[in-house]
């Protein structure tokens, strides 16, 4: 809101021009100009005002220099665009902070409908809701924490609907708005583990027992997934393997070798794999 100002003007001028000879009747009707104490004026002004007031002066010393009568000024019209430009600034203010007033309300009424829809089971409709929240405050800074939710949200019910990809990048969202939202990181390692994600599930639980070192319950889930994360590993590895093989065989067979006569041996220290050939 623009806010105007009233000031109290002190209007008083003395001002005498010195002369040697006596002046014409034209000067002296410029000079003993005053202004009156009766005039219809309150005393008070606005700031477009007091500008308006200051190039009238300026116009009428200029008239004094020139010995000429002051001509007919438009400030008058000048200064009514300029308070209409005031009163239309002050509109637009308005409307942006009761638009962003009502959008904000009408997100957290869509978000509580959502919240509705999925304790019925209707997952599909709680995703509509939720993205006409998240779609209603985008632009808004203030409107982080509830963004955050509504991604969330919609990533408990794409795991409902066994989307997991589409959950994890849900939950990744929230957690970019919020990167201490505990609920998220769960979510998003329930998702992981569903696509036997295991070192991303693991590492998301690893991030919630920072952030609450007494969760049980994630300390639990790392036990239990550390060893599954470390089979994938291997057998990763074995894969990866069995492919070089192949390939190693294709190339190797076309001078009578092949892999076999390649031994890969495992160091148990550091769990790599060296080659040596055996004829």
């Amino acid at each position: 809101m623009v806010l105007i100002e009233d000031e109290e003007e002190i209007l008083t001028k003395d001002e005498q021009k010195p002369s040697s000879s006596s002046p014409s009747p034209q000067m002296a009707a410029t000079e003993t100009k005053q202004v009156d104490g009766d005039d219809d004026s309150d005393g008070f002004e606005t700031a477009s005002e007091r500008e308006i007031s200051d190039e009238e002066d300026d116009s009428l010393n200029d008239a004094v220099t020139n010995q000429e009568e002051p001509h007919q000024s438009d400030e008058p019209e000048k200064k009514e665009a300029q308070i209409e430009l005031v009163r239309e600034g002050e509109a637009v203010t308005n409307d942006d902070g009761s638009n962003q007033e009502k959008a904000m309300a009408e997100a957290n009424e869509a978000k509580v409908e959502g919240n509705s829809l999925f304790v019925n089971g209707l997952y599909e409709e709680a995703l509509s809701k939720y993205l006409l929240a998240l779609e209603l405050v985008q632009e808004f800074p203030e409107s982080i924490e509830l963004r955050s939710i509504c991604h969330l949200n919609r990533g408990v019910c794409l795991l409902k609907l066994s989307k997991y990809e589409e959950t994890i990048k849900e939950c990744t969202k929230a957690l970019e708005l919020n990167p201490t939202y505990s609920k998220a990181l769960v979510r998003r390692a329930e998702a992981h583990e569903k696509l036997e994600h295991f070192e991303e599930a693991v590492t998301d639980l690893k991030k919630i027992l920072e952030l609450d070192p007494s969760n049980d319950q994630a300390r639990k889930g790392i036990r239990r997934l550390e060893p599954l994360a470390a089979e994938k590993r291997e057998k990763m590895k074995e894969e990866a393997i069995t492919k070089l093989k192949e390939m190693g065989n294709s190339i190797l067979g076309r001078f009578g070798m092949s892999v076999d006569n390649f031994k890969a041996v495992k160091d148990p220290n550091t769990g790599s794999y060296s080659l040596s050939f055996q004829n």
